[in-house]
Parts: C-alpha cells; structure tokens; sequence
C-alpha cells in the first residue's frame, strides 16, 4: 500500500516553492502524455500515471485535477492539504472551478513541460492576469533535498551499488551487451527496485570509448574493458553510478593506468565538495589533472562535465545549470570523471554523494 507524503513535508514543500516566487498567486503543472517530476515532487505520488492531469498549488493548498483512471489513486496518496477533483463526475464545474482558480490570478507554469497549445487554451479559457515560466525557480527548489528525498536516493544507491558488487559472477564470454543489462535490470529489481533507470549503459571494448553508448549486440571478450553506467529508480528518485571492469584477467598496462588516473581524478574532485564552492571548481580540477597528469597521455579524453545533480530525473539538474551554482547541504551531486580514447576504449567511475553542512557523504 503507498504511504502518503506527510503534512509538514508537503507544506514545506510548498513554502520553500512559493518563497522562490515573488508575485506568484498559483503554481500550475500540467501532465501531458509525460508526466512533470514536478508533479511528483509537490504531491509525493509513487503510483498512477496521472496522464492529462493538472495540479494547482497554492500557498497552502493543492487541487488536483484528474480523471477515473487515477481518480482513487490520487484519493489514497494525496496529503492532507489536497483537494482531488473528478472531472468526469461534472465536467462543467470542473471548468468552474478551475476558472474561479485561475481567473484574474498571475500563474506561474513549468515551461520545460507545458506545451504550446495547452498554454493558448488556459489562456483563453480561463484567463489568467499574467502566465510566467518558472521552470528555473522549479529546478531550484528540488536542488535540494528533504529528508523524504534522501530516503528513497540512498535506497536507490544502495541497491545499485549493491548490483554492482554481484554483477561480475555474471560475465560470460560471448554474452552481449544487451544480456548483460537484463541481467542487471533484474538484480536491481530483486533488490527491490521499483524499476531500472531508463537510459542505463552497458558497454564492452571499444565501445567504451563512446560515454552514451547505446548498448547492443556486441559480444564480451576476454580483456575487455566493461563500463556498467546505470541506476535504479525508488519511489520515483534514481541514483546514477558507474563502474569499469576489465573481463578475464588484469588487463593490460594502459587498462590498469587508465582506471587508476580516473580514480584519482575522481578522489580529487569529490575533496573539494563542500558548501559555498563552486560546482565548475570540482569540473576544472578533474580536467586539468587528466589533461596534465602522465605527461598529457589522457589530454582532451575527458569529454563531458565532472556530473550532474540526481533526485526525481537521473539528470534531475543537469551541468548546464550547475556550472553558476555554489554547493549547499543537501545537493545530491554525481561526481564521475572518465577518459576516452576511440577505438581502444575509455573508463569511467561515477558516485552519488550528498553535500553535507561541513563538506560531502558519498552515498
């Protein structure tokens, strides 16, 4: 049976939203055939799909608007400051009451998920004073994470790591890509998991070398390095952790330095998590030491940011928005830095960890 999200956490919730929004009367998150993590977080959902559904939230209340399908659903999870509208039960006061809800009101809306034609119809139908895209002021206040959140992340990493340490019984000679994943999807899922990740990576060889290698039919060899990139998803949160292997043996020379200059750029970077620093420090740490260290082996190999922020999307922040932003308590950042060589393959070691009052916890 699902729990619901408890009063104070969904109040804070709201408080912590609202303080980031000046002039907002009305927050409005609307479901389309994908459902806002928005959603989510304000009414702490862990079933039902609620497609087509729409959330109204005030200061100190929300409405949900939904249908027969997740009508019960919503009854059954939704916290105590919810109301939970049927509007296949009378249509016409459905639209009643959205209009006394919005009319004359400044609505702040998530841009990221809002479609166009969507966004005209509540215009015209329901006229609101103003609509103003707060999709960063969204990504803000999920940036950091309440105790409910944490919960289900360090769940989430745990169980990933946990698959992690059992999946090397499992690699076989011959075995694909693609077999080895399903393998995997079915350890987290016995472990737990409410499912995998979406878009979890299993790479072999040369195909290491590629950081969003979409996993195949390509076979395990002996002296294969093996990238697993991949996380579970609990209640809706994920974690996101990678390792490399080398199958059926110590590898070669170049394998073992290349996993060891990424352990130690990774060390380095994760020393300098603590709050009031800079996100981009921990990036430009890593790049410079794997550009200069081995007298420049492994210069321009690493290719993508240090990491990204996790919570209720595996890039729940993605570096794009981290690069101006300073670390705070409760951040839960990936730290993962890798080297790439094409057509030999690459490494890379990613954790979880969570920014901390006096500096970081790898999760």
């Amino acid at each position: 049976m699902s729990s619901r999200l408890p009063a104070k956490t969904s109040k804070n919730r709201l408080a912590r939203l609202f303080a980031n929004l000046k002039g907002i009367g009305v927050v409005l998150i609307a479901n389309t055939g994908i459902v806002d993590p928005n959603f989510h977080y304000l009414t702490g959902f862990t079933s039902g799909l609620f497609e087509s559904s729409l959330l109204l939230a005030h200061k100190d209340h929300m409405y949900l608007f939904t249908y027969s399908l997740e009508y019960e659903t919503g009854l059954e999870e939704r916290p105590e400051n919810m109301s939970v509208i049927n509007v296949m039960d009378d249509v016409k006061a459905a639209k009643a009451l959205l209009s006394r809800l919005l009319k004359g009101k400044k609505v702040g809306f998530d841009g990221e998920f809002l479609p166009f034609e969507a966004y005209r119809h509540i215009q015209s139908a329901y006229r609101p004073n103003k609509m103003i895209d707060i999709s960063d002021g969204l990504r803000s206040v999920r940036l950091v994470k309440d105790e409910a959140e944490l919960s289900n992340i360090k769940k989430a990493v745990r169980i990933t790591k946990t698959a992690m340490r059992e999946i090397p019984k499992y690699f076989k000679e011959g075995m694909t890509e693609l077999q080895l994943m399903a393998r995997f999807d079915f350890i987290q899922l016995s472990l737990g998991a409410n499912e995998s990740a979406r878009y979890n990576i299993v790479a072999f060889g040369k195909n290491t070398a590629l950081p969003h290698h979409f996993s195949n039919s390509t076979k395990l060899k002996k002296g294969d390095l093996v990238i697993i990139d991949a996380g579970a998803v609990v209640n809706n949160y994920y974690s996101d952790i990678s390792r490399t292997f080398i199958f059926g043996g110590a590898g070669s020379a170049k394998q073992r330095d290349m996993l060891q200059t990424v352990k130690e750029a990774q060390k380095m970077a994760i020393g300098l998590a603590k709050p009031g620093k800079e996100w981009m420090g921990m990036h430009d740490m890593a790049a410079k030491f794997l550009d200069t260290t081995r007298d420049g082996r492994y210069k321009g190999e690493f290719v993508h940011a240090i990491g990204h922020s996790i919570g209720l999307e595996m890039h729940d922040n993605p570096a794009s928005y981290l690069r101006t932003r300073k670390l705070e308590p409760g951040m839960v950042i990936t730290v993962e830095p890798g080297v790439y060589e094409v057509g030999f393959g690459g490494v890379r070691i990613e954790d979880d960890i969570l920014i901390t009052k006096k500096g970081y916890k790898i999760l």
